[in-house]
């Protein structure tokens, strides 16, 4: 379906996008120069708005931050909030204010309400916004908002959002499913390095190297006790030097070879002299 909107004449010409219409905090916004109530989402929405929020929160690029219900100036005559924003973290060099997001996601749980975010996508696109989705609820389907159409584009479940705003891709599936939600954010997560899972890993490296540490010493150990019986069964009397140094090797190759050696060697230091 094809929409129509009044657009700006010039970027120039808009207020700042935190030039505030409405007062924040509350439950109005601003479209066509109307006030309008937004009353608080029912649960399909509402899971869907907190889903998005946590899969953009783990995919944005380290210079974005992600926004739920933020204000946006679009024009002169409307300022509403995107149910999820993802935008530059550095203010607005011109203004001291914050910059205008770049990725915009709205939820539609009816055709009349796809029909209503389909207005406000183009204005948020004729206000400067790069990309505005709309998921679809109703038909559990994404859709991406065309410029130059005017009009939704259906995009391919199996798919995945590249963006410069995004460190990772976002698969289009996840949008509509806890599981594979879960799934990319851990994924993201991974792949940004996150440092607490930096963290996790490291002390899972540290404990893995320990172990097999642990081990390694073990053998060496028993190798080194073999060693002393060895010596004593053939009727050699190991100094305490001696001793100690055998039961501190721990190179199981040289143990391996003082073992063979001990079998036919005439004196302890000739085997310890041995590499």
């Amino acid at each position: 379906m094809m929409l129509s909107t009044t657009t700006p004449d010039s970027i120039s010409d808009l207020p700042d996008v935190d030039e505030r219409l409405v007062t924040p905090q509350t439950r109005f916004e601003v479209e066509d120069g109307r006030w309008v109530y937004v009353p608080p989402a029912e649960q399909p929405h509402a899971e869907s708005h907190s889903r998005v929020s946590y899969l953009l929160h783990a995919h944005c690029a380290a210079d974005y931050s992600t926004a739920i219900d933020m204000l946006t100036r679009t024009s002169a005559i409307d300022d509403f909030a995107p149910d999820v924003s993802v935008y530059p973290t550095a203010r607005d060099p011109r203004t001291g204010g914050r910059q205008l997001e770049e990725i915009a996601f709205e939820i539609a749980s009816t055709q009349s309400s796809l029909d209503h975010v389909g207005r406000r996508a183009a204005k948020l696109a004729a206000r400067g916004v790069r990309r505005v989705f709309a998921l679809d609820l109703e038909r559990l389907r994404a859709l991406e908002w065309s410029k130059d159409l005017g009009q939704w584009s259906i995009l391919d479940g199996g798919a995945r959002i590249e963006d410069p705003a995004l460190a990772i891709p976002l698969p289009i599936d996840a949008l509509f499913d806890d599981a594979l939600a879960m799934d990319a954010v851990a994924h993201a997560w991974h792949m940004k390095d996150h440092p607490e899972l930096s963290a996790e890993r490291a002390e899972g490296e540290a404990e893995g190297r320990a172990e097999v540490e642990g081990y390694a010493e073990g053998v060496a150990f028993g190798r080194a006790e073999g060693l002393l019986i060895m010596l004593t069964s053939r009727g050699f009397e190991p100094t305490e030097h001696e001793r100690h140094r055998i039961l501190q090797e721990r190179d199981l190759d040289r143990l391996e070879r003082w073992l063979v050696a001990a079998l036919a060697c005439t004196n302890i230091a000739e085997l310890l002299a041995m590499p």
